[in-house]
């Protein structure tokens, strides 16, 4: 019995929403709905460095799982942005020492070599998506 209540549940649902939608209930409503990812502390921490360096990153964290993590922590004391932007540099680049030591210690189960791997890839996609072209180097005259 208790299937045929929740669908009668949902079918009283339903004919609410059609009630409400003078268009009815098959007519799309045109609303527009937006989806942002939540990022942890470690994830936000990684930098938006230019294509290359990422690439290079992306390469060092395939054949030695933390290497590129490790690389990347530097960029940020040399001025690469993260999506942590209330946080102190110094912060930011020991969340990223510490991203590359979970890499490198949980490395010998193959979890820190896979988690390395994507956090390369997270990289080279961030680098891609809008950080190296937002990031103009102001040039001096």
């Amino acid at each position: 019995m208790e299937p045929l209540h929740k669908d009668a549940e949902t079918a009283a649902a339903a004919a609410a929403v059609a009630a409400a939608d003078p268009r009815g209930a098959s007519s799309s409503s045109g609303v527009v709905v937006q989806v942002r990812e939540k990022k942890g502390p470690l994830r936000a921490a990684i930098p938006y460095m230019p294509f290359p360096v990422a690439v290079i990153c992306l390469f060092l964290n395939t054949f030695v799982p933390g290497l590129g993590t490790f690389v990347s922590a530097f960029t940020v004391l040399c001025g690469a942005r993260t999506d942590l932007p209330d946080r102190h540099v110094c912060c930011v680049f020991w969340l990223n020492i510490a991203a590359a030591l979970i890499q490198v210690l949980t490395a010998i189960v193959m979890v820190g070599w896979i988690m390395s791997i994507f956090w390369g890839m997270d990289m080279v996609i961030l680098a891609i998506s809008q950080g190296y072209k937002d990031q103009a180097i102001p040039q001096q005259l």
